[in-house]
């Protein structure tokens, strides 16, 4: 959430994951916890054996002794996924520095190799990952059939075991109540819309997650034109239009909203995560139409990533129950939206 990259204003980000499996071991429901063990022992040592630049400063992490809160600040970062935080038994992450990219070790399946970029970025977020892919390919042995293609746990990710995600940020869509004409759009040419944390999470802040449903048939060439090419520019067209219609038709009306979301976020005593990211989401879109000129959009940005659970109790070095939260959110908000820093509040 950099704020940075092409379609930026809408285009959160770009994010490319491979599914791949060790062709040693059964696909992890059949898994013992000594299979789990011994896949994670051996992906980490090939790793560490790589005398690239991508795994010197790569940090490892084993997931299984970290606290709840832990496992949690990594998914609020999208550098693991909720099913691998809330599963059990041996499994980790590697990411480098700039949490550009993440390794995840038993998963759904042994390995989920991923690289984020900021904006529509699809062609370097591709070659990055398609890179790893292929470093890590030279020292471990890939579950792979000459017709099928690369074999997974689930069907559908069979063949090139790649997804091809977009973050966007939709709130004039959704005020002007045309999502369901999107979902309907995307379900016919089989690509699926998910909330901001993938599969099963909600719809939250106006952010929807846009990936291809199937790989199997599809070469991955297919997969990289059906979502950069065809689905996001055209979601993004349909978004542009929406702004452009608020702007003429109802632009007081959105002035007025914006102004009381930045009200309400900058005088609250209390407020929950789901209402802290409704408002903010109107203040950046007040922002990228011109309503308003302050706070950066950069700021708004890190106070969707900042203000959620597991980053408020680690910045605050403690465990705070659901009431305790939603006052050090609002203390929060109101601190960095009058332009102070992290260093100053308490």
């Amino acid at each position: 959430m950099r704020g940075e990259g092409p379609e930026s204003d809408i285009v959160i980000s770009t994010r490319i994951r491979l599914a791949r499996n060790l062709a040693d071991f059964p696909f992890i429901r059949r898994c013992s916890d000594e299979d789990r063990l011994s896949i994670e022992r051996t992906v980490r040592a090939r790793m560490e054996s790589l005398t690239d630049n991508h795994w010197k400063s790569a940090h490892y992490v084993d997931l299984e002794p970290l606290s709840e809160i832990d496992r949690q600040l990594l998914v609020e970062r999208q550098l693991i996924s909720r099913e691998i935080a809330e599963s059990d038994g041996s499994r980790a992450v590697a990411f480098d520095a700039t949490e550009g990219y993440s390794v995840m070790v038993n998963e759904e399946d042994h390995l989920r190799i991923q690289v984020m970029k900021s904006g529509l970025d699809i062609k370097n977020t591709w070659e990055q990952v398609n890179r790893i892919d292929n470093m890590l390919e030279e020292v471990i042995l890939y579950a792979f059939h000459p017709r099928y293609g690369y074999l997974t746990a689930c069907p559908t990710n069979v063949g090139t075991g790649l997804r091809v995600s977009v973050m966007l940020h939709l709130p004039a869509l959704v005020i002007t109540e045309q999502m369901d004409r999107v979902f309907r759009s995307m379900q016919r040419i089989n690509v699926t819309v998910r909330g901001l944390y993938g599969e099963g999470s909600q719809y939250t802040g106006d952010f929807y997650q846009v990936s291809n449903q199937v790989t199997l048939g599809h070469s991955e060439a297919d997969l990289l034109a059906l979502v950069g090419d065809e689905v996001a520019p055209r979601i993004i067209e349909y978004e542009r239009k929406a702004r452009q219609a608020l702007l003429k038709n109802n632009r007081d009306d959105l002035h007025d909203e914006v102004s009381r979301a930045m009200g309400i976020l900058s005088t609250a005593r209390k407020i929950s995560s789901e209402e802290t990211m409704h408002h903010l989401s109107k203040i950046r879109l007040g922002i990228s139409m011109g309503l308003i000129e302050q706070p950066d959009v950069k700021v708004i940005n890190q106070l969707f990533l900042q203000t959620q659970s597991a980053h408020l109790q680690k910045l605050q070095g403690r465990v705070l129950g659901t009431a305790e939260r939603h006052a050090r959110r609002a203390s929060f908000l109101q601190h960095h939206l009058a332009g102070k820093d992290d260093a100053t509040w308490n």
